[in-house]
């Protein structure tokens, strides 16, 4: 489980593809602290396990599942990426909860500056949109983030300077695909209504 708080920004250094996986090396420091094999991490929202700890990073696993379901699939040698490891019981929850279990990827499709925020406009599949509410939480590229704005099609999400500088959203343009997770919370309530609905017609 994590916050969607971004510790830092990490870069891919090397990427290794065969038919069964890929392996990312990964650059990172802050991240480093404490890290041991086994441990989960999020990559760009991605809850990932780190399998090796090398000179200055780590590497991680990814399955074909991830590669096709995720923008990490699409990283290339010199990317930018978020970082962030699972929170600990104690931890602070300065963003909200996050599984790291993108739900889909979504794309830019507007992005302008609004005062000290840019101002990202996010198509975003229908799936995601039904868990989503006005002035909700979502998490982008692993960033937990307020929701603005809300259509049948996107959502808007502002982005503060400091945001801007400590993760990949600032560098994003348009047309960059971003990884999508709904706040948890909505659909724990859509599966206890339904199951109180199936109940009922059951006679339970």
């Amino acid at each position: 489980m994590f916050t969607g708080i971004v510790e830092e920004i990490g870069v891919v250094k090397a990427i290794d593809r065969n038919l069964q996986s890929i392996r990312l090396a990964l650059l990172a420091k802050r991240v480093l602290e404490e890290l041991e094999v086994g441990d989960s991490i999020s990559i760009n929202g991605v809850c990932t396990t780190a399998t090796a700890l090398i000179e200055e990073g780590f590497t991680v696993d990814l399955s074909p599942e991830t590669a096709r379901v995720t923008s990490l699939g699409g990283l290339k040698v010199g990317d930018p990426i978020n970082l962030e490891r699972a929170m600990r019981i104690m931890d602070r929850i300065g963003g909200h909860l996050v599984s790291g279990h993108v739900e889909g990827v979504g794309v830019i499709r507007e992005r302008k500056q609004e005062e000290n925020a840019i101002l990202l406009t996010i198509e975003a599949p229908s799936d995601i949109l039904k868990y989503c509410i006005q002035k909700g939480s979502i998490a982008i590229d692993g960033v937990s983030l307020t929701i603005n704005h809300l259509t049948d099609r996107g959502m808007s999400v502002s982005i503060i300077p400091h945001t801007a500088k400590v993760t990949t959203l600032g560098l994003k343009a348009i047309g960059s695909p971003v990884n999508l997770e709904s706040d948890l919370i909505g659909k724990y309530v859509e599966r206890l209504l339904n199951s109180e609905v199936r109940n009922k017609i059951s006679g339970g």
